[in-house]
């Protein structure tokens, strides 16, 4: 087996671990918003999340202040992958269903690739190309815009909101591409974490100046917090370092179908055959991408 059908190997697998922590995120989070305000329970998870890796990093003694060389890539987790990702989807979940959040927060798609192609200069396959398009059709039925009240409060804005935290992670992921840390991830996420906390803090006190965690959200931004966000965050970084642009971004559409299957189970929402067709299609679309 050659060195980058290993990589690619090591990167499915944390693919999935990604996959399965941030399927579940989606339903869990809506749901914890009928105790909390979006931007404190945003923060909630950021501080948790810092507590919880630099906690583990202690008892490991791997605990050290990151290199300069590391700052390109730290920055980029903290600014991009957690702050504005999380601003901008945990504001569209007040707005927008949690299938359909799951859905448009992960469409890395429509800019991962492009920017892969012009920043990194990385190739695509013909076969890679068509599970982008096949991946592509498979989101536009799920999301289901002709099925969307398009004139109904905060709609639009909230499908804004989710294309740009698409955007914000995609961003991140390449910084964190072209410019490879040489500290690993797992030691950088305190720091990203903790600036991503105190500037979520900022954002919820001038947006949400009543607002905060209640008691029924509680163990919701523990999990999350504690387990799912540091666990996932990393999972996501490293098989974004490993993987191919296309098998990256497709697979990341994995999140939603899991998060749907969720969502119908726990919150009810509907599952119309436009969800279990472009479920397909995005798991097929997975396997044409990951056989290059």
């Amino acid at each position: 087996m050659s060195q980058a059908q290993i990589s690619q190997a090591q990167g499915l697998k944390l693919l999935g671990l990604a996959v399965f922590l941030f399927g579940g995120i989606w339903p869990i989070s809506r749901h914890a918003l009928a105790d909390a305000t979006p931007l404190w329970f945003a923060t909630s998870r950021a501080a948790l999340a810092a507590c919880a890796v630099t906690t583990v990093l202690l008892l490991m003694r791997r605990l050290a202040w990151p290199k300069r060389a590391d700052m390109p890539a730290l920055l980029a987790i903290g600014l991009f992958q957690v702050t504005g990702f999380f601003v901008l989807t945990h504001l569209a979940l007040a707005m927008v269903g949690a299938g359909r959040t799951a859905i448009l927060s992960n469409v890395t798609l429509m800019w991962l690739v492009p920017l892969s192609m012009l920043v990194l200069a990385e190739r695509i396959s013909v076969r890679r190309w068509w599970a982008a398009g096949v991946a592509s059709l498979g989101v536009v039925i799920m999301s289901g815009p002709w099925a969307v009240d398009w004139g109904a409060p905060g709609v639009l804005v909230g499908h804004g909101l989710l294309l740009a935290a698409g955007l914000s992670w995609s961003i991140a992921i390449v910084v964190t591409r072209r410019f490879a840390p040489p500290s690993s991830t797992l030691s950088l996420l305190p720091f990203s974490f903790g600036i991503a906390a105190v500037l979520l803090a900022g954002v919820a006190a001038w947006r949400e100046p009543g607002g905060g965690v209640g008691p029924g959200a509680w163990w919701h931004a523990a999990f999350i917090g504690l387990v799912a966000a540091p666990i996932g965050t990393w999972a996501v970084t490293e098989c974004g370092r490993h993987l191919n642009a296309v098998v990256a971004s497709v697979g990341f559409l994995l999140v939603p179908v899991l998060g749907l299957a969720l969502a119908t189970l726990w919150l009810h929402e509907p599952l119309g055959w436009d969800l279990v067709v472009g479920g397909v299609l995005i798991v097929a679309s997975v396997v044409m991408a990951a056989r290059g």
